[in-house]
């Protein structure tokens, strides 16, 4: 039952970078394909943030104001690309029923991310490379959920489109 509840923890940071990239496609129907997906996702109260080291962290709390940040985020770029890497996941907490089904659980998950961003205008590309601290719980009847999500940049590289 562990290694299930791994996997469906991980797939919640895989499911993440798909809905931000259909997110930037400025779209209005990926937008709320996004939007729909960060609701399966984070809890309603979740609390994201997102900077790097030294710099001031963006905080804002709920499915709907991350949403509002990635659009503004990924507004100037044509197109995006999040992939996720290696990812940690360790159980805190987790009830079993006599069915073998989790009825409540938390956990915190560690994942590295490598996102490309082109921006054709400008002739270039931003590689992004950071670490997600993702810290989530189960809740019956809905699943694993992330409550508590904070983006760390490590690195960034700016490429000429020629260069990338």
């Amino acid at each position: 039952m562990e290694t299930i509840a791994r996997l469906d923890i991980q797939y919640l940071q895989q499911l993440y970078a798909k809905a931000t990239d259909i997110i930037g496609t400025n779209t209005k129907a990926g937008i709320e394909e996004g939007r729909a997906i960060y609701h399966r996702i984070f809890t309603p109260e979740a609390m994201i943030r997102a900077g790097g080291s030294g710099s001031e962290q963006l905080v804002r709390q709920g499915p709907d104001g991350w949403v509002e940040v990635v659009m503004e985020a990924l507004d100037q770029y044509s197109s995006t690309q999040h992939l996720i890497g290696t990812q940690i996941v360790e159980i805190e907490s987790m009830d079993v029923d006599g069915q073998g089904a989790v009825t409540a659980g938390k956990a915190r998950m560690e994942s590295y991310l490598q996102a490309w961003h082109e921006n054709r205008l400008a002739g270039n590309v931003w590689l992004f490379l950071g670490t997600y601290e993702s810290r989530v719980r189960f809740t019956p009847g809905i699943g694993w959920q992330m409550y508590d999500m904070t983006l760390t940049q490590v690195a960034g590289e700016l490429r000429e489109l020629g260069d990338a």
